[in-house]
């Protein structure tokens, strides 16, 4: 039952008494938890000048202060209540350049930051006017250190004219909601506690605590549990990516999600996720192109605006939402733009050895010819498949200059055809934006040769949600490029991390259509688009939260007097946050609702790579070690989250690795010991061979057994009594190489069915063993090897005592 509706019911029922909760209920403030009230004390007070950059330190100082307050007074009065002065009393003042005098100064500097801070929540106020216009005793109740003095001021502060009947603060009465505030104001008030109601944010204070004393509560949270525990990952994040920035105080921009996600009806959960993550962010590029169109504007300049398809789709539905100016959503990618611009074979060997899978088929269809070289090039692969690599290797003796010429001549004629169509008074223009997720503007730098074959002036201009600053130092120098989230927001071993992981946010931002392969006069020829429907209407739906959130963000901001974009390098460096949490700490909810995405490569054989592959993290881990598990390449898409998948904690492991906050003398491997490995052949000979035993960060052990081909070993039996009598047996695995370091670094690693194991002398369950002789052991069949050298990998969890 909404509170509006109790209301109306309370009119016909002689309810005595409506009281208020003051923070987060009736008053909220622009930042997600009070210590961005702290923050912004430190930002008013004289501590950020006579000491500059320490705003986390002064912060938890507050925190402390405050602590041990409340403990002091617990232990002299029997109750933890406060008033601010008496928390600033254990304040450090000579830490920070202040004498104890200070302490009025900067009690007032934390009142001016509440000022600064809060905003009467209009729901709220909406019910307390309706209330007292009804005729029902109307106040408030709040647990503060704020005396009621102050609390008055605050709240006439934030609605001029308010008035009330009661106003009780915890700290004027030695007692919190939680004890013996809520009797005191019955039995002072007169009030019948049966016939009052009570609206709060906490569950302990607000709503068990009135509810002990006979007061009906009712519950007005600002954030759903899975919200604030997202917001606490956003935090973590924003101080491992932008570092020496203030990391509580975002003008509001978390306080605008949950207002927003507070008066959305419940939808699905892909809807939630474009309403809480993903709109927000997408509604604050949309302010930055905004802002980017202003500066490249001018006297005498015609500006055109495109978003690049097809990632750019939903960036371009929230630009039509919310300006009034025209824009186009231009279906131009990399391989359309690179072969129209190439007049030698350089950018199609560029192209081509960034494809993932390619055959016959798709070349001819790109390329426009089937010589017999290229039919005896793709006749030598297994299928007719053959890598993007092979492929650019070859290319030099598979295509002529003069055919190079031809293609890229024709597709550019075609390009230009279709830009006069998309782009209305495109002979026009001066200059023309270029909007899109990213990522080192390799469609811009296209275009621009593209226009300079063919004699157009027109100025390009790179506006990207996402930039790889260090690929733009080849830009035109007429035009121009930045990056939303640039290497100046978070630094550049967290944006390649970022980078990494960021199909899932082009699967989620992206048309329904497939790629575009080439146009024909104003229409768009597309690759076949192999995403499964269910996929596509996935998409579309985390599209429509984002779009809620767009529609909804303006009319909020404006009802709570927030500002979340007015400061670029803010906005920016919450969104990196917002985006990076997702893409990199996903929640358990987030990996079953995106897990089963597949990213469509287009060029090639229209395969779809996953984006989520636990077992094969798991694998790297146990043959190549954590960092190297780290910087795999794709496939799986989505590292982060397959990382994620294996456990939280690892997920947390690997974005520490991105940020370089993964130091290499406590995570990775350390010797730790040998032991001798049996190696079998098949006719029955065996040898011993002494390997290394590691033991990794986590305190697990690896070994490492190499093998020739020459050795023709079929079976090798590892003696897990001798150094590891019981623990979990995580995995095995192999990889092969031309020599040990080449099979070493393999990232083609197989992993050894648990089937195919034998345990001897050994009890075995699930992954727990343990070893009941003193010669237990593993016994590992040794497969039929297709390159010199086979490198075989064990993880282990030893447990109990080992004789390591």
């Amino acid at each position: 039952m909404t509170i509006a509706t109790v209301g109306a019911k309370c009119r016909t029922q002689n309810v005595s008494a409506w009281s208020f909760d003051v923070f987060d209920t009736f008053l909220v403030r622009a930042c997600t938890t009070p210590d961005g009230v702290f923050e912004r004390t430190y930002e008013l007070s004289g501590v950020s000048r006579s000491s500059p950059g320490v705003s986390a330190s002064f912060v938890q100082h507050r925190i402390q202060a405050e602590a041990r307050a409340r403990k002091a007074a617990k232990d002299k009065r029997g109750a933890s209540e406060v008033h601010v002065t008496e928390i600033y009393s254990y304040f450090p003042f000579r830490l920070f350049g202040l004498e104890r005098r200070d302490l009025n100064d900067l009690v007032d500097a934390e009142f001016d930051a509440e000022l600064a801070l809060c905003r009467a929540n209009p729901d709220m106020l909406r019910q307390y006017l309706d209330m007292k216009r009804a005729g029902h005793c109307v106040g408030f109740i709040s647990d503060t250190y704020w005396d009621s003095e102050r609390l008055a001021q605050l709240l006439r502060a934030c609605w001029p004219g308010l008035t009330w009947d009661f106003l009780y603060a915890s700290c004027d009465h030695g007692s919190s909601k939680s004890e013996a505030l809520f009797a005191k104001y019955l039995s002072e008030q007169g009030i019948d506690a049966a016939a009052s109601f009570h609206v709060g944010d906490n569950e302990k204070a607000d709503i068990r605590g009135a509810r002990r004393h006979g007061i009906r509560p009712r519950y007005y949270p600002q954030a759903t549990p899975r919200l604030a525990s997202i917001f606490q990952r956003e935090t973590a994040l924003f101080e491992l990516l932008c570092q020496n920035a203030p990391s509580r105080l975002d003008d509001g921009a978390r306080t605008l999600r949950r207002m927003v996600a507070a008066g959305s009806a419940e939808k699905s959960p892909a809807f939630h996720l474009g309403l809480t993550i993903l709109g927000p962010v997408m509604t604050a590029f949309d302010a930055f192109v905004a802002r980017r169109c202003k500066e490249v504007g001018g006297p005498a300049r015609q500006v055109a605006l495109g978003f690049l398809g097809r990632d750019g789709f939903l960036s371009h539905r929230i630009w039509q939402g919310l300006n009034g100016t025209a824009s186009a959503y231009l279906e131009i990618n990399r391989r359309v733009s690179l072969i129209a611009s190439a007049d030698t074979i350089d950018p199609l060997v560029d192209l081509l050895s960034k494809v993932f899978k390619i055959d016959a088929t798709t070349f001819h269809d790109m390329m426009k010819i089937t010589s017999p070289e290229v039919v005896a090039f793709f006749a030598r692969f297994p299928g007719g498949i053959a890598t993007g690599e092979e492929l650019a290797a070859a290319l030099p003796d598979l295509m002529d200059a003069g055919e190079i010429v031809a293609l890229a001549g024709a597709l550019r004629r075609r390009l230009l055809a279709y830009l006069r169509y998309a782009i209305p008074g495109f002979d026009d223009c001066t200059d023309l934006v270029l909007a899109d997720l990213g990522y080192s503007g390799s469609v811009q730098k296209a275009l621009r040769r593209v226009f300079d074959q063919e004699g157009i002036k027109v100025r390009l201009h790179g506006a990207y949600l996402i930039s790889l600053d260090d690929a733009f130092d080849d830009i035109a120098e007429e035009d121009s490029v930045e990056g939303f989230i640039s290497d100046l927001v978070i630094t550049p071993h967290a944006k390649r991390m970022l980078s990494r992981n960021v199909a899932l946010l082009e699967q989620a931002c992206c048309s329904a259509d497939g790629s575009v392969r080439d146009y024909e006069g104003g229409t768009v020829l597309r690759e076949i688009n192999p995403r499964p429907a269910s996929q596509i209407a996935l998409a579309a739906e985390i599209q429509a939260g984002a779009l809620a959130f767009a529609e909804s963000a303006v009319g909020v901001a404006a009802n709570y007097g927030l500002h979340p974009y007015a400061a670029p390098d803010v906005a920016a460096r919450w969104s990196a946050a917002t985006l990076a949490r997702l893409l990199l700490l996903p929640d358990e909810d987030e990996l079953a609702l995106l897990g089963g995405l597949k990213h469509d490569v287009n060029l090639g054989t229209h395969a779809l790579a996953p984006m989520l592959d636990s077992r094969f993290v798991c694998d790297q881990i146990t043959a190549r070690g954590l960092s190297a598990a780290c910087a795999s390449a794709a496939p799986p898409m989505w590292l982060a989250g397959s990382f994620a998948r294996l456990s939280p904690s690892y997920g947390y492991l690997y974005v520490l690795f991105g940020a370089n906050r993964l130091p290499a003398d406590v995570f990775e491997e350390r010797p730790c010991g040998s032991v001798q490995v049996g190696l079998f052949r098949a006719g029955g000979d065996a040898a011993l061979e002494t390997v290394t035993i590691y033991r990794t960060g986590l305190g697990e052990l690896r070994l490492r057994i190499p093998l020739s081909r020459t050795m023709a070993i079929s079976m090798i039996a590892l003696p897990l009594a001798k150094f590891a009598p019981q623990g979990l047996l995580h995995r095995v695995t192999v990889q092969q190489g031309e020599d040990v370091r080449d099979a070493a670094e393999s990232q083609d690693v197989i992993g050894i069915a648990d089937a195919s194991l034998v345990y001897a002398g050994i009890q075995r369950t699930g992954e727990h063993y343990r070893a009941e002789t003193e010669d237990g052991c593993l016994l590992i069949p040794v497969a039929p090897m297709t390159k010199d050298i086979a490198v075989y990998s064990v993880a282990i969890a030893p447990l109990g005592t080992s004789s390591k």
